[in-house]
């Protein structure tokens, strides 16, 4: 059971560089996938420190707290594009 989180948690920790943001975006988008990944970021700082004793479970409810906020937020977006999208696939030619 230990090996399995530890192998599950090395495999995330390898998969999160590409999420980070690449060429191709405007600023503003570019600038909001920063953030998410630095919310991102917190929760997982947050969550190792509540675990090990060094932090108090409040800042940690508050993290995932943003980070839920963050996920809602990227996902509302997502759907919009996807819309739009969708929108756009429909229109005559």
């Amino acid at each position: 059971m230990m090996t399995s989180s530890i192998a599950a948690a090395a495999a995330y920790d390898r998969a999160r560089p590409a999420l980070a943001p690449t060429g191709g975006m405007s600023e503003e988008l570019r600038s909001a996938a920063a953030e998410f990944a630095r919310v991102m970021q917190q929760v997982d700082v947050s969550a190792q420190a509540a675990m090990t004793g060094a932090s108090d479970t409040h800042q940690l409810v508050q993290s995932i707290t943003q980070a839920q906020l963050a996920l809602e937020t990227a996902v509302s977006i997502r759907d919009k594009v996807v819309e739009a999208y969708q929108e756009i696939l429909r229109m005559p030619v």
